[in-house]
């Protein structure tokens, strides 16, 4: 074949004249590069292939990495991981195997991904978001993707997500605000994980997390400096009352001292505000995790000590009690799962006192059915959003919109088992969620979260709006 039928054959003489016509147009000082970008542009971009590899999660847990390609590049993403598996979320796919990875491996959804998902979405757009999940969905046939794993699922759904970005030209959490139908950029409130107590850490502290907000700052930039210098200061307290071995951190950053009580825990948070200086400007969440310690319908706070467990039983009533005292006696904003996944009564009661913002984490696992129960039955106010519970982006946004219709407040969170992908930053930006709970200001997975939101902010400029005092209107 000569040049000038291969030439013909594929209509390259009228595609170069248009894109020498469009540069010539735009009066470029480099039309080499100018030409280039117009003829890729001509392209439509489809996914031409996904590559699926089990990497590790920052426990040093076998998690899903997935690259997938289309004309415009490679977009990779990665599946977070909790410690436990609740039986209302989507369902990770583990191989079993105790003799590999003490049977966490993931080589089945590695699999999957490489020889049936792949093969189902190669050839499709990655724009369209809906149509792109709901083919895993219908490839998968079980109601919590127990077949194909929903942290196989998961990981192409997000990386689809980063394709369709790059295929608009615009950037990931502006491509989410659109599939999102939100016209409004916010920046979220980060929840900064200061103390770890329950199964995060080794420790006495039956709570599972002492977070900070700095709702005052006014701008996220500001926040995050808040942030820092508080659990600087944290480490400074805590040296000085329980030695450097206090100074031990957990799971997702948070220092773990050996305190002998949740006060004890939240004197040491309040004395590291009061040094930095900004008081009010900084207030407190606790998330509870109280499935952890509720044995039948009675609470066990000594749960980790062994030789006070048992010994001093609290029931639902006790805790709200507890709960109303601390909240009044300490600048606590929100709590979250403060009674069992199934205690609905207690928590419908506590959120009805109005005493402050109530999340359903193991509540609600992220699912729409429970969230609509929820909603129905006032049992709290607002939902801890991870991605991973509910398995692909567009039932994310879709159980959010329900949730925001109800006038609840919006968590993202990550997950104890995380990797280096920034993914729920934003996610968060594009949602407009009023917090964002991604750990310490420590840990290189953690603070890739937090970073992301930094480079957000200064993109977007005099557009950025940190939601900082009105968080609970996010």
């Amino acid at each position: 074949m000569s040049v000038q039928e291969y030439l013909d054959k594929h209509m390259l003489s009228r595609k170069i004249e248009d894109a020498v016509n469009a540069a010539v147009r735009a009066k470029t000082p480099d039309p080499v590069l100018f030409i280039s970008n117009h003829m890729r542009k001509a392209v439509p971009s489809v996914i031409t292939k996904i590559k699926a590899r089990q990497i590790l999660d920052s426990r040093g847990v076998p998690t899903v990495e997935v690259d997938l390609y289309t004309h415009k590049g490679m977009f990779r993403a990665s599946a977070p991981s909790g410690d436990q598996t609740g039986m209302y979320e989507a369902v990770e796919l583990r191989d079993g195997d105790k003799g590999v990875y003490l049977g966490n491996s993931v080589q089945r959804a590695v699999r999957n991904i490489n020889e049936k998902i792949s093969e189902a979405l190669i050839g499709m757009d990655p724009i369209l978001q809906s149509q792109i999940d709901q083919a895993m969905i219908d490839l998968d046939k079980t109601e919590k993707k127990g077949e194909l794993g929903a942290n196989a699922i998961l990981a192409v759904s997000i990386a689809a997500c980063k394709a369709g970005a790059a295929e608009k030209e615009v950037p990931l959490y502006k491509h989410i605000a659109d599939l999102a139908c939100k016209p409004d950029l916010t920046l979220p409130v980060p929840s900064f994980t200061v103390i770890s107590g329950g199964k995060h850490a080794g420790n006495n502290l039956a709570i599972q997390e002492i977070m900070i907000l700095p709702i005052g700052a006014s701008t996220f930039e500001e926040a995050l400096q808040m942030g820092s210098e508080t659990y600087h200061h944290l480490k400074a307290v805590i040296m000085e009352k329980h030695g450097a071995q206090g100074c031990n951190v957990g799971e997702d950053g948070g220092f773990a001292p050996n305190v002998s009580s949740l006060r004890e825990a939240l004197d040491l948070v309040k004395e590291a505000i009061s040094r930095t200086g900004y008081n009010e400007r900084i207030k407190i969440a606790i998330d509870v995790a109280a499935t952890n310690f509720c044995i039948g319908t009675k609470y066990d706070l000594d749960f980790k000590f062994p030789n006070k467990s048992g010994q001093n039983f609290k029931s639902g009533e006790d805790m709200i009690d507890m709960y109303k005292e601390l909240c009044s006696d300490y600048p606590i904003v929100s709590i979250e799962d403060p009674f069992d996944k199934e205690d609905w009564e207690h928590v419908k009661y506590f959120s009805s006192l109005g005493v402050c913002q109530v999340v359903g984490d193991d509540l609600l696992m992220s699912n729409p059915k429970r969230v609509e129960r929820a909603i129905n039955e006032s049992a709290c106010n607002a939902f801890l959003l991870k991605v991973n519970q509910i398995g692909t982006v567009t039932e994310a946004i879709e159980v959010v919109k329900l949730a925001k219709d109800a006038h609840w407040g919006i968590v993202t969170s990550h997950r104890c088992g995380e990797t280096e992908d920034t993914f729920i930053a934003d996610l968060s930006v594009g949602l407009g969620t009023g917090h964002i709970k991604a750990g310490a200001p420590c840990r290189g997975e953690r603070l890739a979260k937090y970073n992301q939101l930094l480079r957000i902010e200064e993109e977007l400029g005099d557009q950025a709006g940190y939601v900082g005092e009105d968080w609970k209107l996010s």
